[in-house]
């Protein structure tokens, strides 16, 4: 009668279940979710740190709490808090201060696979992990992490009541944080068929900022083995700030609050003040607050002395480094295109105003390169600097790869984070071609070299690079020699 009864249940009960995807990580228990055959496991919002919320609100990250039982890893985690600037409005409505997770997608649990860490861009006031390892780079045979940091006021701000409490230093909690997510790789990627020893972090805008300062930052020497910087270097093109000067922002906050220079009712504010408070605050360097908190402070801890000077005595890595080729316009617009163009090119402004032929009118938009004030704004923010730091790194002796890209979906001009899609999603950029292919590569063994597709030379001698464009993968020599022979910031 049993064996009767087993013949007429479903063949699918009768079949074990698969066990779920659980994981022991400092805390807990966490338990993922596999989305469909083929598609890696996910876990989702995993805590690398404790909430900075209360009295540890602008510290250093802490170790996380203990939970009880499995903890659910599967649902998109709250982005960090952040102002509505309209493009990040779908982050802005589900942020919270308790934010310091990390997302990881991998194909099983076992193995030895290289990682690659994701680090986001939004000016280091938005953005959010997103849906980053739904991408289609997690199918390729790496373990793809993308991890949150604080942000804006919350991840940035230094403060006379800070530095009091930790030996004089103050800001970059949003680089500390990143720092304690790449320490908990580094402790726990072994358990999810990651590879410690074979770490790349990369990312774009702000998100390569980022990265290029943790390849400044000393306490971030051993946690990765190579980086990938898509359109951002550690300044930006801009001054650094330091740290009296960051303190005077700090100042700022003290009479917009009325906190009269103490920590405790900064602590105890809303986070809607606070959030409120970050958009009144202002640098007397800078053309446009938008670039706020793309400035770099020298905070005296992670970065104690310039990104410059920090990166000549870092540990050799190989690096790749590039932009697109026609990014944003000028900070604050035209009315600021001189100031703009005095600052980037200093003693050689004049030079530059006439490579420009500012005092012309304003010439026909280029194809690709758009209009006379997009140009600059490209040269002196992302083309220019991403020259500089790759003539350092490599003069320094680090293996170096400049690009640029040149490509967008619908035929348009490649606009600022035009290239994401290109790296995430492995949209073709020709017959059997993908950028995806050269990250992938040299994620995997430290050159950008797949085994199909033109030869990427290193950067140096000549200054070479390739081009991403409509025409493949194409080799080139001396990218905008002119005018940013003309301009030193990275």
């Amino acid at each position: 009668m049993m064996r009767s009864l087993a013949f007429l249940l479903p063949p699918l009960l009768l079949a074990a279940a698969p066990p779920p995807a659980q994981v022991a990580v400092p805390g807990g228990l966490i338990e993922g979710v596999a989305e469909g055959a083929g598609n890696p496991l996910l876990f989702r919002g995993i805590p690398y740190a404790a909430a900075p919320i209360g009295a540890l609100r602008w510290k250093a990250p802490r170790p996380v709490p203990r939970w009880t039982g499995v903890r659910a890893a599967k649902a998109r985690a709250p982005a960090c808090l952040q102002n509505d600037y309209q493009w990040n409005h779908a982050d802005h409505v589900r942020s919270s201060e308790d934010c310091l997770t990390l997302d990881i997608a991998t194909q099983t649990l076992t193995g030895r696979r290289p990682v690659m860490v994701w680090v986001h861009g939004g000016s280091n006031r938005a953005g959010s992990a997103g849906d980053t390892v739904k991408a289609a780079l997690a199918r390729r045979g790496v373990v793809l992490v993308a991890i949150q940091y604080r942000l804006g006021i919350f991840g940035f701000l230094s403060h006379r009541a800070l530095a009091a409490e930790a030996n004089g230093t103050s800001g970059n909690y949003g680089l500390m944080d990143q720092i304690a997510a790449l320490r908990w790789v580094q402790d726990n990627i072994a358990r999810f068929g990651g590879d410690p020893d074979n770490v790349t972090i990369f990312g774009e805008s702000a998100g390569a900022q980022d990265v290029g300062l943790l390849l400044a930052a000393p306490a971030a020497a051993k946690l990765f083995a190579r980086a990938i910087l898509q359109s951002g270097t550690p300044n930006f093109g801009l001054p650094t700030r330091p740290l009296d000067r960051a303190l005077r922002i700090g100042n700022q906050i003290d009479a917009l609050t009325g906190s009269n220079g103490n920590i405790a009712p900064l602590r105890a504010a809303s986070a809607a003040a606070l959030l409120a408070a970050d958009l009144r605050l202002h640098d007397e360097s800078l053309e446009s607050d938008d670039f706020l908190w793309l400035r770099p402070t020298i905070d005296g801890a992670i970065l104690p002395d310039d990104p410059r000077l920090l990166l000549r005595d870092a540990p050799v890595r190989p690096v790749i480094i590039g932009s697109n080729r026609a990014e944003f316009g000028l900070p604050s617009g035209r009315a600021h295109r001189d100031a703009n163009v005095d600052a980037a090119f200093g003693a050689n402004a004049g030079k530059a105003r006439a490579f420009y032929r500012l005092d012309d009118p304003d010439p026909a938009p280029d194809p690709r390169l758009g209009e006379r004030d997009l140009r600059i704004a490209t040269d002196i923010i992302f083309r220019c600097p991403a020259g500089r730091l790759a003539d350092l790194l490599a003069e320094a002796g680090w293996p170096v790869w400049r690009y640029e890209f040149d490509l967008a979906p619908d035929g348009g001009r490649s606009f600022h984070g035009a290239d994401i899609d290109y790296v995430m999603d492995g949209r073709s950029i020709g017959p059997g071609l993908s950028m995806q292919d050269y990250w992938l590569a040299f994620a995997s063994g430290g050159k950008p070299a797949p085994s199909v597709g033109p030869v990427w030379p290193a950067y140096r001698p000549g200054r070479q690079h390739v081009v991403f464009d409509a025409h493949g993968v194409t080799p080139g020599a001396a990218l905008a020699a002119m005018p940013c022979d003309w301009m030193d910031r990275i």
